[in-house]
């Protein structure tokens, strides 16, 4: 077990070869008067298990950007950093360096420029472009170095303010100037096009589905190819598009067809996997997988208790908005009850900017296994549902989106689902801001709230960018979701607020200031309103350690079995 240091969180783990791991760290830390997000890289040795910081001399904000990891198992990686954070001086542009994950010796093989904030790589480890960007104007710019030559040109730029984007490569064509990117289509759909660089032009179209949004690509471990995409689609998401691993894919779902079967890595060669078995009823068994020799061999369970007993089953569900736009969410029926008149959880996500899908929560399955159906509505803004929806969000956060939630709710009570008397909201992150805004924007709706890590104060929150390079840009984007911050901000509508409110933050929040929840719990206090504050000393923004789980759920269980039992 590797400790980190206080105040900071995992945002990934990464191989570099068979023997060493590299871990990027970020944080919320003190920057003069001000709190910054900082980044930073360690590199362990697994065999040892030596700790290396890389790059941590550097003293800038941001030292944690990989761009190209070997795949001849050499231990030099490509990573940009910033070396200053004073913008007039010449280190507070990113340079990229050529570190040794082992011992942390670096080099610099590409200098920093003036407005250029990321730097990206081929698979061969040469950088190839660089991204320009001030805030000022929220102009972006990509500037590209063609094959075979040392100058880098301004070839495209864009006005991110104003919804403009840089179509950005994220795979080279050997000895081209062609490359892959993810772009939208005719249909308003995100696909992935190889192009002409230099131009801008299409070459071809390599993968798109009218119905479905591409949201990632899966490269070969050394990134030489395109192997398959991840989907919106909810039925098929993944979409293989190498012959070998579409293969694998059909024959480990014919093992077990009524399983969600997810590859989660793969040997270079792409015949040993590991897989994960699973259901919306169960969080899974993790196989391995050969290949070659047809074997498949258990490993383990994701959840030890549940092994592979089935929970409460989850299915999609449609409704209409009151303007009669369709949205899409889950329901997931408590086990063992009768399917009318249950009480009920409507649970947004978080986000916005996400959406729920029919796979394993264990969130709502321990409310649906308490005895509660819980419904997770995806409303306007949710990404998946292509561009026009997405965007039928903005102007809309506290409004229609908001709507969208309490339509839900009126639609399981009108299916005979949900009794009305017996309905709470529990969510999130944005949920958390959902949930408080609901009981006071329909205070006769709900009979508890549960808010998680949630934003009280969307004014502040939206300021509070921590010294990042797109804070104008970020801070416009929220701009965009709602005319007036103050209006929608649960805070300021404690008045209209009925609902006893339950709020649980993690002390180690670096996402949501865990003083969004105690100046709520205070003003909640103060206007004498039934209100309870779980602080949780350890806990991150995902509560990621089982004990602060732990707490988590027993904490919502206790609160809504006191304001909304589900007997």
């Amino acid at each position: 077990m590797i400790a980190v240091p206080d105040q900071t969180q995992v945002a990934w783990i990464r191989w570099v070869g068979n023997d060493n791991v590299i871990v990027g760290l970020s944080a919320l830390l003190p920057v003069e008067t001000d709190r910054w997000y900082i980044s930073r890289l360690i590199g362990i040795d697994r065999s040892t298990g030596k700790i290396t910081k890389l790059l941590w001399d550097l003293g800038g904000q941001n030292a944690s950007d990989v761009l190209w990891i070997p795949a001849d198992g050499s231990k030099e990686i490509l990573v940009a950093a910033q070396s200053s954070i004073y913008s007039n001086i010449p280190g507070f542009w990113p340079a990229v360096y050529r570190v040794d994950v082992a011992t942390g010796r670096k080099r610099v093989v590409e200098k920093g420029r003036a407005d250029v904030v990321d730097w990206g790589a081929d698979h061969l480890g040469r950088v190839r472009f660089g991204i320009g960007y001030r805030d000022t104007t929220t102009k972006s710019t990509l500037l590209f170095r063609s094959s075979g030559e040392r100058a880098l040109r301004v070839i495209d730029s864009a006005k991110l303010g104003d919804e403009e984007e840089l179509t950005i490569p994220f795979y080279f064509v050997p000895d081209s100037n062609r490359g892959f990117v993810i772009k939208e289509n005719a249909s308003g759909r995100s696909a992935v096009v190889e192009i002409d660089i230099p131009t801008g032009k299409d070459v071809r179209t390599v993968y798109a589905d009218d119905e479905a949004d591409v949201e990632r690509v899966l490269m070969a471990s050394d990134g030489s190819k395109l192997l398959g995409v991840s989907t919106s689609d909810r039925d098929t998401p993944l979409r293989w598009l190498d012959p070998a691993m579409a293969a694998h894919q059909k024959t480990l779902e014919a093992a077990s067809p009524n399983s969600v079967v997810r590859v989660e890595s793969f040997s270079d060669d792409q015949k040993k996997l590991l897989v994960r078995f699973s259901t919306p009823d169960n969080p899974g068994l993790l196989f391995y997988f050969d290949a070659v020799t047809g074997d498949l061999i258990k490993l383990a369970a994701m959840n030890d208790t549940l092994d592979g007993k089935r929970l409460s089953r989850a299915k999609m569900i449609q409704y209409k908005a009151r303007d009669g736009l369709e949205i899409e969410g889950v329901l997931t029926m408590p086990r063992g009850r009768n399917s009318k008149n249950l009480p009920l959880v409507v649970m947004p996500h978080g986000g916005p900017w996400a959406h729920d899908t029919l796979t394993y929560d264990y969130w709502a399955q321990f409310l649906a296994e308490r005895g509660y159906a819980v419904l997770q509505p995806n409303f306007r803004g949710s990404t998946g549902y292509g561009i026009a929806f997405e965007k039928a969000g903005q102007g809309q956060l506290g409004f229609a989106m908001q709507d969208d939630i309490t339509d839900g709710v009126r639609w399981a009570v009108a299916e005979g689902i949900a009794d009305p008397k017996r309905v709470c909201i529990v969510g999130g992150s944005y949920g958390g801001y959902a949930a408080m805004w609901g009981i006071a924007k329909d205070p006769d709706l709900y009979r508890c709230a549960v808010s998680i890590n949630g934003v009280a104060n969307l004014r502040r929150e939206v300021n509070d960018f921590g010294g990042m390079i797109r804070k104008r840009l970020y801070r416009g984007q929220w701009q965009k979701m709602t005319p007036d911050f103050a209006a929608v901000s649960p805070i300021n509508a404690i008045a209209r607020i009925k609902a006893p409110l339950l709020l649980i933050h993690g002390k180690k929040d670096v996402t949501v200031d865990h003083a969004q929840s105690a100046r709520m719990y205070s003003a909640m206090t103060k206007a004498g309103k039934a209100v309870e504050f779980v602080s949780v000393p350890l806990a991150d923004h995902y509560f990621t350690r089982e004990a602060d789980r732990m707490t988590l759920l027993t904490s919502i269980e206790r609160f809504l079995a006191k304001h909304n039992p589900p007997d």
